[in-house]
């Protein structure tokens, strides 16, 4: 009898009927949320992925609502959401790295390594999270074993770009330019008119004394990228010092008109003296390394 009462329009059950629209509901707040962030939204998709997480506790939202804040630039509640879902998930290595990058825009290294030594008992063979381990070790000062994460990510996979390039940065930082010369090779074998690479190279050279090669390499940086505040600061540098006074100005001038707030300690508006005063403030300052 209760068959042909729920097919011909009978009393339906409550208890499913409620199910049935908390999933309506669940799914269209989802829904919503995605569609906010897609539109750049972040504000209202983070109440439509908070809303539906009261409904159900769902890995996947807390994975968008985690984007969200990171849009909204609240990187402590991003963190804490991805950390939710990796309890629901101990065993994901690339949702633990998205939490680690998290950790490291908000510069918490400890957090940073605290998530890879996790990550490692699950694949201690990622070369991904060999790299962000080097740059936890990196951020905190330890620039020896940083280098042995680096080499251990490149011994994984050689291809690994970033690996190389941020060991060529440390090993030049270290003075050790033999290092950081190998590296430097590898990448411009590897890499066409990446702005970080040639400024790696033009630092390079510079510790190296081949002062005309940097000023030619500093311009291909500026060439890849005109809005390379360093490059101009560290071409200049190396020209003032070989007495190239007005080369230096024009590209201390470039620093200031990109960097706006440096001016305020230059006498003068783009005064000849107030550029003077701030080529010699600046150029004196500078580590030879430009790091």
């Amino acid at each position: 009898m209760g068959f042909w009462k729920s097919f011909f329009g009978g009393e339906a059950n409550p208890e499913e009927e409620k199910k049935n629209a908390e999933e309506r509901n669940f799914d269209l707040l989802k829904y919503d949320g995605v569609k906010a962030m897609r539109y750049g939204q972040a504000d209202y998709a983070v109440k439509c992925f908070q809303k539906a997480l009261e409904t159900k506790d769902d890995p996947e939202v807390h994975d968008y609502l985690s984007r969200a804040y990171i849009r909204m630039g609240m990187l402590d509640e991003a963190l804490v959401e991805l950390k939710t879902v990796i309890t629901q998930e101990p065993d994901n290595v690339n949702l633990m790295m998205q939490a680690a990058s998290v950790a490291y825009m908000k510069e918490d290294y400890q957090e940073m390594t605290a998530l890879c030594e996790q990550a490692l008992e699950v694949d201690s063979e990622s070369p991904l999270v060999h790299l962000f381990y080097a740059k936890a070790e990196l951020g905190q000062g330890n620039l020896v074993q940083g280098i042995a994460r680096l080499t251990k990510t490149i011994a994984l996979d050689a291809e690994v770009g970033e690996a190389r390039l941020l060991r060529g940065q440390t090993l030049l930082k270290m003075g050790d330019l033999t290092g950081a010369t190998d590296d430097v090779e590898w990448l411009l074998q590897h890499t066409e008119d990446n702005e970080d690479v040639l400024l790696l190279h033009a630092r390079l050279a510079e510790a190296k004394g081949q002062h005309d090669e940097a000023i030619g390499l500093y311009g291909k940086v500026i060439d890849a990228n005109p809005f390379q505040v360093d490059a101009y600061r560290e071409r200049g540098k190396i020209r003032y010092e070989q007495d190239d006074r007005q080369g230096a100005e024009e590209d201390m001038q470039k620093v200031l008109e990109l960097n706006p707030e440096e001016m305020a300690d230059v006498s003068g508006d783009y005064s000849a003296e107030g550029i003077e005063q701030k080529v010699k403030q600046q150029y004196s300052m500078m580590n030879p390394f430009g790091i």
